[in-house]
């Protein structure tokens, strides 16, 4: 009988209440709920169990630079980076208000990892959120134009509650990348939430962008009242090569 009950639940795909039913027959719980105990427990289990199972999903779809969580950041390293801060953006109260995050900083510094880490924690609070190389975005998009699906990546875009540009001011934008640009700023301002990494000060972002009223507009609706991170320091990576190549060493010498 319940084998019976155990193999329903999974076609109708409740398999975490199934799991979690498996499991109070195996230690003895069953025996000692009463009905409304067992019920709440298989229906808290199957609840549980699906929400796991939509942060995965989303994780997965957003494909992070960076395997990175807000308890893996480093803030005793003076870079400027202030954790009641940073734990405040944890929160993800930013998502709600529809405001923007600005990472800037040189080269290794950790505003990738920082970004990472700020996507995930969104995505596990049930938040959607797409990830993407800057450069590689623009690319993408110029793709879509020539088989027909912008609107619809574009549009993919807007859906998003937290937009993540990485890396951006890599190199300047044409005229193409520049409308598209614009294109996601307009549809996204006051309504959903984006971060931006750059190794440039924002100043800068005017000659990346390029065409002064373009310019103008775009930095309009994302700097103004965003919040800015300006990381400072030498690279983490520069730093952490040492202990890399001492740890290899190591391993070298036991081999």
């Amino acid at each position: 009988m319940n084998e019976t009950i155990m193999q329903k639940m999974r076609q109708l795909k409740f398999f975490g209440m199934a799991n979690a039913f498996k499991l109070s027959i195996e230690d003895g719980r069953m025996t000692k709920f009463t009905a409304d105990e067992m019920v709440g427990f298989l229906i808290e289990s199957e609840w549980d169990d699906r929400n796991n199972r939509r942060v995965e999903r989303q994780i997965r779809n957003a494909r992070f630079r960076y395997n990175a969580n807000i308890e893996q950041l480093h803030f005793d390293i003076d870079r400027n980076l202030e954790k009641n801060q940073i734990l405040r953006f944890a929160e993800c109260k930013f998502i709600n208000n529809g405001e923007n995050i600005l990472i800037t900083g040189s080269t290794g510094i950790g505003k990738s990892y920082l970004a990472s880490a700020l996507g995930n924690q969104a995505c596990t609070l049930g938040y959607k959120v797409y990830y993407s190389n800057a450069t590689k975005l623009f690319s993408k998009l110029k793709m879509t134009k020539a088989d027909g699906s912008y609107i619809r990546e574009i549009t993919r875009i807007e859906k998003q509650d937290l937009l993540i540009l990485d890396d951006f001011g890599i190199q300047p934008l044409d005229n193409q990348s520049r409308s598209a640009l614009m294109e996601i700023i307009e549809d996204r301002h006051g309504k959903r939430s984006t971060i931006i990494t750059s190794q440039l000060p924002v100043k800068e972002w005017y000659d990346v962008i390029g065409e002064k009223t373009v310019s103008d507009a775009i930095l309009d609706r994302l700097v103004h009242d965003a919040h800015r991170i300006e990381l400072i320091g030498e690279s983490l990576r520069r730093k952490q090569a040492p202990k890399y190549q001492e740890e290899y060493e190591k391993i070298e010498e036991n081999n």
